[in-house]
């Protein structure tokens, strides 16, 4: 879902630490981007952009949002185009929710919808996420999404998949008690990947009672481009749905 390979706008200077994140993307740019899309990105992006605090420091998500007060953070990591991303962020205007996405172009198109929009919940960031990851405080997220993730499917590359036992140690460790981890896939082989892992992380537990509950989309589930194409294709989703043990 995601590519990538050009410096975004506004990269130039920043802390190494945020720079030498392990790549789980390709490229950063695919086509030329137009005029209207270049000045969002240079207009829009630096005011909703996650910049990590330096030195190391912890990041407070809720402090993203200041004229928002939100009721609860969540976080979509990779939102390709942003069309799952931006339909959440308008039915529930008083989440604050964290994009996280590499890609300029799929970044460009979110800025599109949050400028017409003028969506007030959302911020970006516009780089890796495992940094951001790193950076939250324990318990803070209420949702986490990882929706149809770049399958790396060859053998050699799939030390590149996103999903590991570190990765999903991570999202629990930032996942408040009872929070959620939604992940979606139209590559069998990438769902029973991510069942494998999350079978070991004790963090977490798969919500699934029946068949259905991992064939049918999650509920108020908006659907993207992306799936649309993989479902003509023939290509059947998987939807997995995993909650936050509570800590003792």
């Amino acid at each position: 879902m995601t590519g990538r390979d050009q410096t975004p706008p506004g990269a130039e200077g920043r802390d190494h630490a945020e720079e030498a994140e392990r790549a789980f993307f390709g490229r950063r740019k695919g086509k030329r981007l137009r005029d209207a899309q270049e000045e969002r990105l240079a207009r829009l992006l630096p005011t909703l952009r996650v910049v990590l605090p330096p030195g190391g420091a912890v990041l407070d998500p809720r402090a993203l949002f200041p004229d928002l007060d939100p009721d609860e953070i969540w976080l979509e990591i990779g939102f390709g185009g942003g069309e799952h991303l931006a339909a959440q962020a308008r039915t529930h205007p008083k989440v604050g929710i964290i994009g996280a996405e590499p890609f300029v172009n799929g970044v460009a198109k979110l800025l599109r919808t949050i400028d017409e929009e003028a969506l007030g919940n959302v911020r970006i960031r516009d780089e890796d996420v495992t940094a951001l990851l790193d950076r939250l405080p324990d318990a803070c997220l209420s949702r986490v999404y990882l929706l149809y993730p770049d399958p790396w499917p060859k053998r050699r590359q799939r030390k590149r998949r996103f999903v590991s036992e570190a990765s999903l140690a991570a999202i629990a460790r930032v996942l408040k008690d009872g929070g959620l981890f939604r992940f979606a896939s139209d590559i069998d082989d990438y769902a029973g990947w991510t069942l494998a892992r999350a079978a070991r992380c004790a963090a977490l537990t798969w919500t699934a009672e029946r068949a259905a509950d991992w064939r049918q989309p999650y509920p108020g589930w908006p659907g993207t481009r992306y799936e649309a194409k993989a479902i003509a294709a023939g290509r059947r989703p998987t939807y997995l749905e995993f909650a936050r043990v509570a800590r003792t």
